[in-house]
């Protein structure tokens, strides 16, 4: 598997990105932009489903609502992610961050389309607000690992 990623790291856009002095932040400022957007609409329609904000409103409507800025916000993250990866790919695969972040990322998406949208969707009660919990919990572990690959 390193063999792959030295070879995704030596790809022309992967050597583009490492030499150049300004592309890796200004890829890196659409990253952040997209997982602020993402944890907004994964945070508000959770805190809904917790009974925490927005009551106005069911958390099945805000989900709906915030769906497409959600979606929108996760191909931002991931299109920019994979663009800094490709400058970096040897780190990432000996960073047990990385690791725990793309874990993360992959449970958090799935959840979130499958089981957290139905419990959206669903009367509120305590598996509404379990299923809050664990997709905020999920996208924290996004969050608290990727941070930490710049560190490790």
């Amino acid at each position: 598997m390193l063999h792959f990623f030295e070879s995704l790291e030596s790809t022309g856009l992967g050597n583009v990105i490492r030499q150049s002095i300004w592309m890796f932040p200004v890829i890196q400022c659409f990253h952040l932009l997209g997982l602020a957007l993402l944890g907004g609409t994964v945070l508000a329609v959770d805190m809904r489903m917790l009974g925490l904000g927005l009551l106005e409103q069911t958390s099945g409507d805000l989900s709906r609502k915030l769906r497409p800025w959600m979606t929108g916000a996760l191909a931002l993250t991931i299109l920019s992610g994979i663009l800094m990866f490709l400058s970096e790919a040897v780190k990432c695969y000996y960073s047990p961050p990385f690791w725990y972040k793309m874990t993360c990322l992959a449970l958090a998406t799935i959840f979130a389309y499958t089981l957290r949208r139905k419990a959206a969707e669903s009367a509120p009660g305590p598996m509404t607000k379990l299923t809050a919990l664990v997709s905020l919990a999920l996208w924290f572990g996004v969050g608290f690992s990727g941070r930490w690959i710049a560190f490790y």
